[in-house]
């Protein structure tokens, strides 16, 4: 037996968990620490970094429920470090105006358990699904669970920027102990008992994590397609950690309203990602690499607009152009997602797991790096210019980065049509 639709649609509302909570690990209290407390903004791209460096072990978090045969656990035990995470981590922010040191102690804990939670969870939710998911459904699959997480983020980013003005760390603590509560009784309630009635194929090779883990780099199809991902991510999250800074620096927005901000770019991401869900997979209209490469450089587009919106050479209001970034980024992100479900039962030994969690730590490498970079290089380029003028420099950069992602989409996938509702990768 495999998931049925409803099924799919729970395990969609852990993701939707997943990405309420980790949305004001990094774009709320990110903007916090840099705007209110006036600490240089490569600090949070280096808490935000750690939580992405620790989850470098997803592969071992894959293989893991590969050969274990109960998923169940780890997404429910991944769930609770995340919200006790997320929750910490707010905390930690509240600190910095009476201990910096006290603070940073709390904030770099609360963020290795983010790391963690992340890992734990999402690698072992997108293992069931490939596993457990019938193959002409995985790519509709996929796209139901991703817009369910953009929903969460969009949805948990407009309603606590709302109650979180005007701020007061009590306020913030109390919206984030909602939130981080929330999630874990919903991921609980929604995962009980799926795994128990679906036929998702345990592994049972015996040999060693790292061995085959190297069995896996070693075919060609996920090798280049872990490449495309890490170069791709690094554009996607350069701007994670600036955004709600450059709109309170650049824009005097509020830190209600710049939450606002990143909920409406993620309501951007939720409409691009449907748009090529309903093209690609119901209407079988185009090309996975075209949806790619036109997410890509819409993108760069978008980018290159705000950019300009920096430099004072552009008069377009700020959200509309937010918006017009998330749009195009969930053109891209849902097209490369729909090829990693279809990939992932691809190769020797079906370890789907495995597959997963080298393709989560691709993206958690240049997430961490793109968002430290990102921040990094916006302290250094204030030191000499103007906010509008040093935010902006950044963006330019990145809307190259992704014009780069969008040639080597163009060399590394095929010219394949989505068929049977499932997106055909080729790489």
């Amino acid at each position: 037996m495999t998931l049925g639709w409803g099924q799919i649609a729970r395990l969609g509302l852990v993701q939707m968990c997943l990405g309420a909570v980790v949305v004001l690990t990094t774009s709320t209290l990110n903007r916090l620490m840099v705007v209110e407390f006036a600490l240089p903004a490569v600090l949070p791209g280096l808490l935000v970094a750690l939580h992405y460096g620790i989850q470098l072990s997803r592969p071992r978090w894959g293989f893991t429920s590969d050969t274990g045969g109960n998923r169940t656990k780890w997404i429910i035990g991944g769930m609770a470090a995340l919200s006790f995470g997320g929750f910490l981590a707010a905390f930690g922010v509240t600190l910095f105006a009476t201990s910096y040191a006290l603070a940073l102690t709390v904030s770099i804990l609360a963020y290795a358990l983010i790391g963690v939670g992340v890992g734990a969870s999402g690698t072992s939710l997108l293992a069931l699904l490939a596993t457990a998911t019938a193959p002409q459904r995985r790519a509709a699959a996929a796209t139901i669970t991703w817009l369910m997480m953009i929903f969460g983020i969009a949805m948990t980013a407009g309603v606590a920027g709302s109650f979180l003005d005007p701020y007061s760390p009590a306020r913030l603590l109390a919206v984030v102990a909602v939130v981080t509560g929330l999630a874990l009784v919903i991921t609980v309630l929604a995962v009980g008992r799926i795994e128990q009635k679906v036929q998702a194929v345990k592994e049972q090779e015996t040999a060693p994590f790292f061995e085959g883990l190297r069995e896996i780099w070693s075919e060609t199809k996920t090798r280049n397609f872990t490449i495309f991902v890490f170069l791709s991510m690094n554009a996607y999250f350069m701007q994670e950690l600036i955004l709600e800074p450059f709109a309170g620096l650049v824009f005097n927005f509020t830190p209600g309203q710049s939450t606002s901000l990143s909920g409406a770019q993620n309501g951007g991401v939720f409409i691009g990602m449907l748009t090529v869900g309903i093209a690609a997979t119901g209407l079988k209209l185009g090309a996975l690499r075209h949806w790619v490469i036109a997410g890509c450089l819409g993108s760069a587009a978008a980018l290159t607009a705000i950019a300009l919106a920096g430099y004072g050479l552009l008069a377009l209001p700020l959200t509309a152009l937010v918006v017009g970034l998330g749009f195009f980024n969930g053109m891209f992100a849902v097209a490369a997602i729909g090829s990693m479900m279809a990939l992932a039962s691809q190769g020797r030994e079906s370890r789907e797991g495995t597959r997963m969690g080298l393709w989560g730590a691709a993206q958690a490498i240049a997430a961490g790096f793109g968002g430290l970079f990102g921040a990094a290089a916006v302290d250094i380029a204030r030191s000499s210019l103007s906010d509008g003028q040093a935010f902006g420099s950044v963006f330019t950069f990145e809307a190259i980065l992704f014009v780069a992602a969008a040639v080597m989409a163009a060399r590394v996938m095929d010219d394949n049509r989505a068929a049977s509702g499932a997106m055909v990768p080729g790489e």
